[in-house]
């Protein structure tokens, strides 16, 4: 398998708090990986660190074979490494079609005050993308209109309109009511297999991690304490004790 992100010795520390703990790690292309961890583990600060959102105390990183340690985040991205946030960054004044042009012509370097947007990028493109992520019949409705599931699959919309390679959700479900977190998973894994991008999640809720992932990695004070299939990482005796809270 090829790597999409791998990580040597990967350290960073705030203070006298170790966030990163000489991380060694890679995710090859075609996995599903679930990360868990309790706040505070170091989860998020990893991916800030893979994305280009902090810079790393020492050690590497690597997208698509690509040195990006310390890169800014806008030149990462052009690699082909997309992230949807726990909060999602919606343009909430804009329709939803218009969110995705946006997304489309930034991406093709064709925002500009002289042509209006809709000219400006591929029609079957956005269609198609609102179709994948069940959007389209509220494609014309503002942004700000939908409810925190349909925000969530808008924001991983956006992001599929940079034609992603690895697309990174921190925490997609959050916010989302229980009963429609399976429908929102299952339609976000549809779009990115049909697509063939790379999933990379953070996420709390077990069921969904054990539905989902094909690889899960336990994060416990800056470290991978477990790596592996879901239910062998979910059994883990540490796993069960730090993370679920069971014995």
């Amino acid at each position: 398998m090829d790597a999409l992100i791998r990580t040597e010795g990967l350290s960073l520390s705030f203070g006298g708090v170790v966030a990163a703990d000489n991380i060694d790690f890679r995710l090859d292309v075609g996995e599903r990986l679930a990360v868990i961890g309790q706040n505070g583990a170091g989860k998020t600060t990893f991916i800030n660190i893979c994305t280009g959102f902090l810079k790393p105390t020492r050690g590497r990183v690597w997208f698509d074979g690509k040195d990006v340690t310390g890169m800014e985040p806008r030149h990462i991205v052009r690699f082909g490494l997309g992230r949807s946030f726990q909060l999602p960054q919606l343009f909430l004044d804009h329709t939803v079609r218009q969110c995705l042009e946006i997304s489309a012509a930034a991406r093709q370097g064709r925002l500009s005050f002289f042509k209006p947007l809709a000219q400006s990028v591929n029609r079957r493109e956005i269609e198609h993308t609102l179709e994948l992520v069940s959007l389209r019949e509220r494609g014309s409705e503002l942004a700000s209109s939908l409810p925190e599931g349909q925000r969530k699959l808008l924001d991983v919309a956006m992001a599929l309109m940079l034609n992603p390679k690895l697309l990174i959700m921190d925490e997609p479900t959050s916010g989302v009511a229980s009963e429609d977190k399976h429908d929102l998973m299952a339609t976000l894994m549809r779009a990115l297999d049909e697509r063939k991008v790379t999933s990379w999640f953070v996420e709390h809720d077990v069921d969904i991690v054990s539905r989902y992932a094909t690889r899960v990695a336990a994060w416990i004070a800056g470290k991978v304490a477990a790596d592996g299939p879901p239910a062998e990482v979910l059994a883990s005796a540490a796993v069960r004790r730090e993370i679920l809270g069971t014995a």
